[in-house]
């Protein structure tokens, strides 16, 4: 449980929030390229940490990341011209590049210096892995950008489904690290068999425990942390364990375990306190799943399930539209898709959980860390010290790996998976001399 203060710590991202400055000394992903794939194309609206900003790609293929509203009159640059790189104002003309420098002025007299005094606000961006992300901490902090836990190299194959979802990002990602509740709410879809680990198909996926009830371990890192899930195997249960390694990067990463196909993130991104940017991410070789495939298979396509702006079509006005006949049949929740499932499940919490109040158990050891975790480090960073994640020298992000599989008793779970340069970090003073940040 949280006390009232310790959760606005965890929650609030708007404004001078510790949170909410703690994820601006990060990359934030702002859209998926393809919402702006065309030079010259569609201004795209976005919110980020309660803030309103435009994302348009200009005449040179640049792209960039603008407040939303003309310093004018504060008329919506979302709707403006965007030609002859820049984004034009229709109201009086005002237009401003990608760096938020006015370039035209066309409503004042010739000879006026007013253009070089202005300056829209913007933020740098940058290209990679399916999105466009943005730099909203201070210019001097802004570090190169590290390549996400799921393009490790550039010829990562990336497959992303994205929906708004009306509620606090950290009741979402609380979700990702819970392992005990795929048991129960998704047991249509991630069912028990007799195979050597983790598989996958069109339809469901496949796993070797009908464990409900797994012995959670969990190891605090620089990065955030990573935690165990140990379950009892179909097969040889005296001997072995079925383990699943779940990675938490501070401040919105979760990268779950993979299967035999392809390999699992699931990004949380702040809109404002209330709505979250939710993804969720296959990546990796010839076998993952290319970008329709995917939203088909979790029923978040664009068009169908999700608008072209990735607002959801199933809601809490229409109970999600759960079909109550399907789970007559045998369906466990009556809704298709593993994410929205969740949904049903994060939102109904309501818009920002109330976690004082809370009866928790052994199987929530994950979400009690988070928690923990997470107040500590706004804590650190009100005081004056460093944003959880962002402290060099750090591991990058693509040498962390998550881990499934079927391994003897007694298998030092904190081992299982990690890359080699992920234990040299380690055994340098990664867990015991930074864990704290």
């Amino acid at each position: 449980m949280l006390t009232r203060e310790e959760n606005d710590l965890l929650v609030r991202v708007e404004g001078d929030a510790p949170m909410g400055a703690i994820m601006r000394r990060h990359w934030l992903p702002i859209c998926l390229s393809e919402e702006v794939a065309a030079v010259d194309g569609d201004p795209v609206r976005q919110r980020l940490l309660g803030e309103n900003l435009v994302v348009f790609r200009d005449s040179d293929g640049r792209v960039g990341v603008l407040d939303e509203m003309c310093p004018h009159r504060k008329a919506s640059l979302a709707f403006g011209r965007n030609e002859e790189c820049g984004l034009r104002c229709l109201y009086h003309g005002w237009k401003f590049d990608v760096d938020g420098h006015c370039v035209d002025m066309s409503s004042e007299p010739t000879g006026s210096t007013l253009r070089e005094k202005v300056r829209q606000k913007s933020y740098p961006a940058h290209e990679a892995a399916g999105f466009v992300w943005v730099w909203m901490g201070p210019a001097e902090e802004k570090p190169a950008f590290d390549p996400p836990v799921f393009q490790p190299t550039p010829e990562t194959r990336v497959s992303i489904a994205r929906m708004i979802v009306d509620c606090n990002y950290a009741q979402i990602l609380e979700g990702a690290i819970d392992s005990a509740h795929s048991s129960s709410l998704h047991s249509s879809d991630m069912r028990p068999a007799r195979v050597d680990g983790a598989q996958a198909n069109n339809e469901y996926w496949q796993r070797p425990s009908t464990d409900k009830a797994p012995r959670l371990f969990v190891e605090r890192t620089s990065f955030g942390f990573r935690y165990s899930a140990v379950r009892r195997p179909i097969k040889d249960a005296a001997t072995m364990d079925y383990v699943r390694t779940t990675i938490f990067i501070a401040p919105y990463t979760v990268q779950i375990p993979s299967n035999n196909l392809y390999n699992i993130a699931i990004l949380h991104i702040p809109v404002d306190d209330a709505r979250t940017a939710f993804h969720f991410i296959a990546w990796g070789g010839d076998t993952t799943p290319d970008v329709e495939a995917w939203r088909k298979f979790l029923a978040m396509q664009v068009g169908v399930d999700v608008d072209k702006r990735f607002i959801k079509t199933r809601a809490r006005a229409n109970n999600y539209l759960q079909d109550r006949q399907a789970m007559k049949l045998g369906d466990w929740t009556g809704v298709p898709g593993i994410p929205n499932q969740d949904v049903v499940m994060w939102e109904t919490i309501g818009a920002i959980a109330d976690r004082s109040d809370e009866l928790l158990g052994a199987s929530d050891l994950a979400i009690v860390e988070y928690r923990r975790q997470m107040v500590e480090a706004a804590r650190v960073f009100a005081a004056g010290g460093p944003a959880i994640g962002a402290r060099q020298p750090r591991i990058p992000h693509g040498k962390l790996h998550s881990f499934e599989g079927i391994v003897p008793k007694g298998s030092d779970w904190r081992t299982l998976g990690a890359s080699p340069e992920e234990l040299a970090f380690r055994a340098a003073g990664d867990a015991s001399g930074q864990a704290a940040e």
